[in-house]
């Protein structure tokens, strides 16, 4: 179903000139304002339960958000503006990229209307560099080794888009549709090209890189509820990896950090040629690696009745705090893995979901600082992204 059913059909130009006017980018303009907390969700007013907490903490996250957008439209690692980074942590910054922008986007598409035009100066933002970038290879960006991509892999910037881009395909005037389904398209094409012969887009490096890869595969998903001609081939070798990696997990193998590829002339970053899969037990991969399966297993009911045995194992998992931990301490890899559980069990339903649900929101409620942002504890600690990714998790109940 078209994004048009939750949000109005706007102009990019029109809603940019409003917001240069009425949006600051500085922490301190809203302080001394009274801000009345965001209704229910549909979700919630329809279940009986509301929960004012969340909605208050999902606005603080929205409103330091908005309020740190780059003049050019754009999120750095601790927010648009260099003077917008945490006092006293080391941390650098690359200036303002895709990753963070299109993930700062997707969780303002979550917070309400009056963030719309936040989200459209952000796909302006995003859509210059990918009408900029070449179509082959897997970059959209020239920008190298932020912290996202350091830990995610290189192309995440490229996932990320095309997850914003399908999200609000068909939302804006028919001049912007235009230009937004054209950019979906030469996304999808690019990652359909570079999937690796296993199956995944592990490659170039990084951390997590199966995070990546989870999101790679989500796009195109995205991409195809939208209409987007989409390879079957593609997602029936993504699907085929995911299963065999659970094989080997029981087995009691992971997929570990990946430490192939090289710098590539035709993109600028690395080369997707291949990738390699090593068995590690380095903390935490477990959880990614499940989560990551669990909202690939469950997308359809025919693929939630097939793969029943595996979900219902995870769903077991769950029930361990220790596993949930993940690494240990929070980063944006557990942020990003809880929101592929709470993708993934909502679509079933049932006690597992109202219970994990109810359990992350007292979680992440609980990590969430005085400015409203959240920061990782390690690996991904952004503001920018970490941020998004709490409020990505605490508006699953309504989101879709």
């Amino acid at each position: 179903m078209r994004s048009v059913v939750l949000f109005a059909s706007l102009s990019i130009l029109g809603c940019a000139a409003i917001l240069a006017q009425n949006t600051g980018r500085n922490n301190g303009q809203n302080k001394g304002k009274r801000v009345s907390p965001p209704q229910p969700s549909i979700a919630e007013k329809a279940s009986g339960v509301v929960n004012p907490a969340t909605a208050v903490a999902v606005e603080k996250g929205a409103r330091w958000l908005a309020s740190v957008q780059g003049s050019d439209g754009g999120w750095g690692q601790d927010g648009g503006e260099a003077s917008n980074v945490r006092q006293g942590v080391s941390l650098e910054s690359k200036g303002n990229d895709v990753a963070n922008t299109a993930l700062a986007a997707l969780a303002l598409l979550r917070a309400g209307d009056k963030y719309r035009p936040n989200v459209e100066r952000a796909v302006d933002f995003i859509m210059q560099r990918v009408e900029s970038s070449p179509a082959t290879g897997l970059a959209i960006t020239n920008v190298a080794q932020t912290q996202v991509q350091r830990k995610l892999g290189p192309f995440i910037d490229t996932f990320v888009a095309t997850m914003l881009l399908a999200k609000v395909d068909g939302t804006f005037n028919k001049a912007t549709n235009a230009r937004v389904r054209s950019g979906l398209e030469k996304c999808v094409a690019k990652i359909e090209k570079n999937q690796t012969k296993d199956g995944s887009w592990n490659v170039g490096g990084g951390w997590a890189p199966l995070l990546g890869t989870s999101l790679a595969s989500r796009s195109l998903d995205e991409a195809q509820k939208k209409g987007v001609a989409v390879n079957g081939a593609v997602l029936a070798r993504a699907d085929a990896y995911t299963l065999e990696n659970q094989k080997g997990l029981s087995a009691g193998r992971g997929v570990g950090p990946v430490t192939s590829g090289g710098v590539g002339a035709a993109d600028g970053i690395a080369s997707a040629s291949e990738s390699v899969v090593v068995v590690s037990s380095a903390a935490g991969v477990a959880l990614y690696q499940d989560a990551q399966a669990l909202e690939q297993l469950t997308r359809t009911p025919e693929s939630r009745e097939k793969n029943s045995k595996q979900i219902a194992a995870i769903n077991r998992k769950l029930e361990d705090s220790k596993f949930v931990e993940g690494y240990g301490s929070i980063g944006g890899e557990e942020f990003f893995s809880y929101l592929n559980i709470s993708d993934g069990l909502k679509r079933s339903g049932g006690k597992e979901w109202k219970a994990w649900y109810s359990k992350i929101t007292e979680k992440i409620l609980k990590l969430q600082n005085d400015d409203g942002t959240w920061a990782g504890h390690h690996c991904i600690t952004g503001r920018c992204a970490v941020t998004s990714a709490a409020i990505l998790n605490l508006t699953s109940d309504s989101g879709n």
